[in-house]
């Protein structure tokens, strides 16, 4: 028995690091809390091929759409904290939701682990041409003195186009009569005929019509200048220092996945964005390519958590 003892030995020291190293042993799955097709998952497919790659196992995307995004993020947040199971999450279902929405059924902040941001999205505010405004100085003395005669357009009650002029009318004063349509096309079209005089758009839905003129843009709510639209200012650099009403994208596994589960993904998520090809299909997707480690990106949600809510509440926006 001894001898046996000893001769085993070996092999269960052996065996310990084995089953330490043995992560990813299976496909993992990324849930994307929208249907197929939309920004969201596009970005989600792209990170999953090439991390795939990177860690020897297949990335599933797996579309839970519903309750504006709380539907699959609720699926991420309960799922086992093994490292089996990630969450595609955005400025929705991780900071505006949990106002907007009060029966939402996890806690942003508490209920998952980051792995990291990925993308960004700006918004651009874009006016009809008939508005007698071509910088972003003369909009806000211009919409001043319209008062509640303006009208701006939003992509839905909620949605972050909404929030974003919601943030901007909160910042400058200006009076704006809120009209919501059911996502961008609608909204670009009404926009376009001169029914709605102003609208914060994501850039993709709105950079065509802007370069052929049938739009006029007059500022971005990045915090940087966006090079499709090198000439258009900042909100922040013109009329309110600090404003930042982008869309996002980041990586989410569920609270209490192992730490060096996490730094694999982040480091894998990040070599996904640094490939040349898997760039090249998110930035023509309209996204900017903004990657962070899991600690920045828990402490952005934190932040964009409360900067929402106090949005939510002044502007008395509900969730559509």
């Amino acid at each position: 028995m001894s001898r046996r003892l000893v001769l085993s030995l070996p092999f269960a020291a052996a065996a310990v690091p084995a089953r330490a190293q043995a992560w990813p042993a299976k496909p993992l799955r990324l849930v994307v809390p929208y249907p197929a097709g939309g920004s969201t998952d596009v970005l989600a497919r792209a990170l999953a091929a090439e991390m795939g790659e990177g860690l020897g196992q297949q990335v599933v995307v797996d579309n839970k759409p519903g309750g504006a995004g709380n539907v699959g993020s609720e699926i991420g947040a309960k799922a086992a904290p093994d490292g089996y199971t990630l969450t595609m999450g955005n400025n929705s279902t991780h900071a505006t939701n949990q106002t907007l929405i009060p029966a939402t059924p996890f806690d942003a902040a508490k209920d998952f682990a980051p792995i990291g941001l990925a993308t960004t999205v700006t918004h651009v505010l874009v006016v009809h041409p008939d508005v007698p405004a071509k910088t972003i100085q003369e909009f806000v003395t211009w919409a001043k003195a319209e008062g509640d005669k303006l009208s701006y357009a939003s992509t839905g009650n909620g949605s972050a186009s909404n929030l974003a002029m919601e943030l901007f009318k909160g910042a400058t004063g200006i009076q704006a009569v809120h009209v919501p349509y059911r996502g961008s096309a609608p909204a670009v079209q009404d926009l376009l005929g001169g029914q709605v005089k102003c609208s914060f758009q994501t850039l993709p839905s709105v950079l065509a019509q802007i370069r052929a003129g049938k739009l006029r843009a007059l500022a971005v709510s990045a915090l940087k200048r966006n090079a499709n639209l090198p000439d258009v200012p900042t909100v922040d650099e013109t009329v309110v220092k600090g404003f930042q009403a982008d869309a996002w994208f980041g990586l989410f596994a569920p609270a209490g996945t192992p730490a060096e589960i996490i730094a694999r993904l982040n480091a894998e998520m990040m070599k996904a964005l640094k490939d040349p090809a898997t760039a090249e299909v998110i930035v023509k997707a309209g996204f900017d390519i903004t990657p962070s480690n899991p600690a920045e990106l828990g402490d952005f949600v934190k932040v964009e958590i409360v900067k929402w809510a106090k949005v939510v509440k002044d502007s008395g926006a509900k969730a559509e």
